[in-house]
């Protein structure tokens, strides 16, 4: 199933938290998101090797907005355009991974290109929409690290971030009218993860996934 990568856990980065020193991470590492959310609560730097400890800390505690990857296939267009401009005037910026048209497209390409630029940390959070939601929730989910949530209510949407960790919200245009979804972007954008229990339930998760990948 391909070749054994590092996986860099949670338990990594408290023990990294307790000496009081970055974690050094490798360009191959599988980083769990659990493990990326607990190092920017703990001021814990994930730096490559080489990296001087300075540098690596300015780049984890330097300010700059939310950065949210969004994608839509053409039945999903319209709401990805008005999303967009409702998630700029709250102050996050935003990567749009397409479609830009509403002529026909599959939505698997879109829900790749959302999920691969947070798995890749080119973006901190993502979200797609389709018709329904599902299918792009789907194919996200198959990208190593990626953690896609099919919201439809704010229930979900809260319960998405603060028990899963969700790093991906999926949307249905075809249930949900613009206002709507705008308000469930917004919460889910600032809804934290609760940790605690949940984290070894993430933690399993990303072991289940890191067994696959090996």
């Amino acid at each position: 199933m391909g070749v054994n990568r590092p996986l860099i856990t949670e338990a990594d980065v408290t023990a990294a938290r307790r000496l009081g020193e970055p974690l050094v991470v490798d360009a191959d590492a599988l980083v769990t998101p659990a493990a990326r959310d607990a190092a920017r609560l703990a001021g814990v730097a994930l730096i490559p090797p080489g990296t001087t400890e300075a540098g690596g800390r300015a780049a984890l505690n330097a300010t700059a907005p939310c950065r949210v990857a969004i994608g839509a296939d053409h039945g999903g267009y319209d709401l990805k355009e008005s999303l967009k401009a409702a998630l700029v005037s709250l102050g996050h910026a935003v990567v749009d991974c397409g479609t830009h048209s509403r002529d026909p497209v599959d939505y698997p390409d879109l829900a790749h290109a959302v999920a691969g630029a947070v798995a890749e940390s080119r973006c901190d959070r993502g979200i797609v929409i389709d018709g329904a939601g599902i299918g792009s929730s789907i194919a996200a989910n198959k990208v190593p690290g990626i953690r896609a949530a099919c919201c439809h209510d704010l229930f979900t949407v809260k319960n998405s971030r603060e028990h899963n960790n969700a790093n991906v919200l999926s949307l249905g245009s075809m249930g949900l009218g613009a206002p709507e979804a705008i308000e469930l972007a917004r919460v889910w954008l600032e809804t934290p993860f609760a940790g605690g229990r949940h984290s070894r339930r993430i933690e399993k998760i990303s072991a289940v996934e890191y067994r696959y990948l090996r």
